[in-house]
């Protein structure tokens, strides 16, 4: 008798909301938050899966990431957030002439 195997695809990423809250420039709760790049005293560079935030400001802190929800909370003088797009493989022409 042939054995047969029944392949499940791959589940796809769970997409989780992405909010701010941001409250009197002190504390910012962010969501849908995916991964801490950096951060240090003047900001927080954040991976989020609508692109990369990056949080500026003074004597920043920032609390611990909840890989389930997505959660984390920036303490301290946020004094601006900028989005870029999230950063594409490089692809068609480019890896064909790598192979």
């Amino acid at each position: 008798m042939q054995e047969k195997r029944f392949e499940q695809p791959a589940p796809e990423p769970v997409k989780l909301p992405h909010n701010l809250i941001v409250e009197d420039r002190r504390t910012l709760t962010a969501t849908g938050v995916t991964r801490i790049v950096s951060y240090d005293e003047q900001g927080a560079t954040l991976e989020t899966q609508l692109g990369t935030l990056v949080i500026g400001g003074r004597n920043i802190q920032v609390s611990e990431l909840s890989i389930q929800t997505g959660e984390l909370k920036i303490f301290g003088t946020i004094e601006y957030m900028q989005y870029s797009e999230p950063v594409k493989s490089p692809g068609g022409f480019l890896r064909r002439l790598a192979r």
